[in-house]
């Protein structure tokens, strides 16, 4: 099994830079914070530019 990209809403700050980055993983869902809503949405090389993006880098891969 693949490793998957998560979201630690704890250091989330709602930047929404991640939605810009890749709408097709990220949206803002409860309390104006990103959250992955369809993980295999996008390539890796997507996902990364919006980890990239991420000023308080709160995006991260899981096992």
């Amino acid at each position: 099994m693949g490793r998957t990209v998560a979201i630690d809403i704890d250091a989330c700050i709602g930047c929404e830079a991640c939605v810009e980055e890749c709408p097709d993983v990220f949206a803002m869902g409860p309390g104006d914070l990103a959250q992955v809503t369809n993980p295999d949405g996008a390539d890796e090389e997507c996902i990364e530019s919006a980890m990239d993006m991420c000023p308080v880098n709160c995006i991260i891969w899981e096992d």
